[in-house]
């Protein structure tokens, strides 16, 4: 196995620093992966200091991930386009979706190259599956990339997925018009899926300046702000509320005696008219 220097001069060789923090590799670290580096691991750290519960954060939302992709399966969804996906983990959009329906196309999209070294390895054998390297702040990019028009075709309903990716849009850089150019690009029938870090308490809001400090980004928006990116289409029950709120499989505390972790992050799913 290539030591630490050698890695480095690997990705460093493709252009990429691992000196310094992504935000696909410190989600995987939150997610317990093994596709993160030094510098991840220590603004994880930091983190931590602020809400003990991050680890606890990122679980809440790839169950939310994994409930709101087989809801939207179950409604007859067979193209989900995933913006900001992330490193490639245990239950991942595809094996959820396809999972419900064979038929499923699942194109993941992020600009970290090391998202598309991973992602190749896993997605192999499945030819309803890819992975594009590319910047969802440029989404006529995006939607016209070869790769994703192979398996998403943008006149039938599709699932505009922003899980845990929005918060880390300034707001110079207008997330609310880039949610509404991939929305205006896809039918009636749609679907907006969005998971977003809150400012639902003074730790949040601790945590919003520990990320724009080392990560250069994360801003903890208001569930009114969040709200926001769903103007225009139907809004579903429950509304936007906190990851363990919506739709829960289990049991869970009313909304009042939820934890810091809990009320972290909220989302929620919109239908296009």
């Amino acid at each position: 196995m290539a030591d630490v220097s050698e890695q480095a001069e690997d990705w460093a060789s493709r252009g990429i620093d691992i000196s310094k923090p992504s935000i696909a590799r410190a989600y995987d670290v939150v997610l317990n992966g093994k596709d993160n580096f030094e510098a991840d691991r220590a603004f994880v750290g930091e983190i931590t200091k602020v809400v003990p519960e991050i680890y606890d954060v990122a679980r809440y939302n790839r169950e939310i991930l994994g409930r709101g992709v087989r809801f939207l399966a179950e409604q007859g969804i067979r193209q989900f386009l995933d913006l900001g996906s992330g490193l490639p983990t245990v239950e991942n959009t595809h094996q959820v979706a396809q999972r419900v329906a064979a038929d499923a196309n699942v194109v993941y999209v992020d600009n970290d190259p090391i998202v598309l070294a991973h992602g190749r390895a896993l997605l192999a054998e499945n030819d309803r599956t890819t992975v594009v390297t590319a910047d969802l702040r440029d989404p006529a990019a995006v939607m016209g990339d070869p790769e994703v028009t192979r398996l998403i075709d943008f006149t039938r309903p599709t699932a505009i997925m922003l899980v845990g990716i929005l918060h880390h849009l300034h707001d110079d850089e207008d997330p609310q018009r880039i949610v509404e150019t991939y929305m205006d690009a896809v039918p009636s029938g749609s679907y907006l899926f969005v998971t977003h870090f809150c400012a639902s308490s003074q730790a949040a809001r601790d945590a919003e300046k520990q990320y724009l400090a080392l990560l250069g980004t994360g801003r903890f928006r208001t569930p009114e702000e969040i709200t926001a990116y769903f103007d225009g289409h139907e809004l579903l029950e429950p509304g936007v509320v906190p990851l363990p709120l919506w739709r829960p499989e289990g049991p869970v505390p009313p909304e009042d005696e939820l934890s810091v972790g809990q009320r972290l992050m909220y989302g929620g799913i919109a239908r296009k008219p």
